[in-house]
């Protein structure tokens, strides 16, 4: 079964926008467990725009599942991921004037720093996966880099029209992707813009272990609820796998 691990962000996105205390992500996140997430993922940005501190030291206290901290390489936030000690952290490139991350890690020109981080982190037992973009070469990277996960941005694949020729050959890219981390002995996770209505594919890929999904559950959760929101997701990724057997 893939794991899904909801990214709980958005719910500190709504929060910020009025510096309130409500809505509260650690409560969300309980809330996203009891309905069936096997994980909660939480990106604290260097610039502190959604999740603060103090929510990854709450979620580390309540989170029963697995724990998974988004972060940039930068030694302020390792050290902070040190003292927390998250199950997992991911990996991710940061600018500041993005609205979210945009693609993966530029393995080639920060190798040598994310290849540092990563052996900090696993030294203290922390997992540590890299988002990357989907290409081969990016895969075998990681696995050289000393991760033991591989999170492939789904972003274009996202973003192009459902059933269209491009969305056709982005699926082609992740599955090829797939595949190179799977040969070099990672494990393979997906996410970045996937929905209700697009996450199927994605979940009919060989090898795929883990999703990471934000803002479309977050979404709907204003809506019906986040126990209906996590199930309906659960749902979607179910039909998706099951129709790749």
């Amino acid at each position: 079964m893939i794991r899904l691990h909801v990214n709980v962000d958005h719910v500190a996105t709504l929060r910020q926008q009025r510096d309130t205390i409500y809505p509260d992500p650690v409560l969300a996140a309980g809330l996203c467990e009891l309905a069936g997430a096997d994980g909660i993922t939480a990106h604290l940005r260097e610039d502190r725009r959604h999740i603060q501190e103090r929510d990854v030291r709450l979620l580390r206290q309540t989170v029963r599942g697995v724990l998974n901290l988004e972060m940039a390489a930068v030694p302020s936030i390792v050290d902070l991921a040190l003292q927390i000690k998250p199950d997992f952290c991911t990996l991710v490139p940061e600018k500041r004037e993005e609205r979210t991350t945009e693609g993966g890690l530029d393995l080639r020109g920060q190798g040598a720093a994310i290849g540092r981080t990563v052996r900090t982190l696993r030294d203290a037992g922390i997992g540590v996966s890299l988002f990357i973009d989907p290409e081969e070469d990016a895969a075998r990277a990681s696995a050289d880099l000393g991760a033991v996960c591989a999170e492939l941005h789904t972003g274009d694949y996202c973003h192009a029209a459902s059933g269209s020729a491009a969305a056709r050959r982005e699926l082609t890219r992740l599955e090829k992707a797939g595949r190179a981390v799977a040969d070099a002995g990672l494990r393979l996770a997906a996410g970045h813009g996937l929905d209700y209505a697009n996450v199927g594919a994605v979940a009919a890929l060989p090898f795929l272990e883990e999703l990471n999904i934000g803002h479309s559950i977050i979404a709907r959760a204003v809506l019906v609820g986040v126990e209906r929101a996590v199930v309906d997701m659960r749902a979607a990724i179910a039909a998706g796998a099951r129709g790749a057997e």
